[in-house]
């Protein structure tokens, strides 16, 4: 192995938010229909702020925009999708 793993003077963990708002985003979105409410409602929110601040970063040239972007959307679709599940039933 030649190459260094160690994190190198231009990373960021800002280049994480895009992935990981994806990931909670997608679990957001598919748990509103399993209905694990408290997990989808948590998980959307933090897919929508990891999102935002993964898009806020991108455009400044740190990470990828589309998972970001991604990620708050299905986040967003999970989180509104819960509310309105819930108030429904109310």
């Amino acid at each position: 192995m030649t190459s260094s793993t160690a994190p190198g003077d231009t990373d960021s963990p800002a280049t994480a938010l895009g992935p990981t708002a994806l990931i909670l985003g997608a679990f957001s979105a598919v748990g509103t229909w399993a209905f694990l409410i408290p997990w989808t409602v948590l998980a959307g929110a933090l897919a929508v702020t990891f999102g935002t601040m993964g898009v806020h970063y991108a455009r400044k040239g740190t990470g990828r925009l589309w998972p970001a972007a991604a990620g708050t959307t299905l986040g967003a679709i999970g989180l509104i999708g819960t509310i309105t599940l819930i108030w429904s039933l109310a």
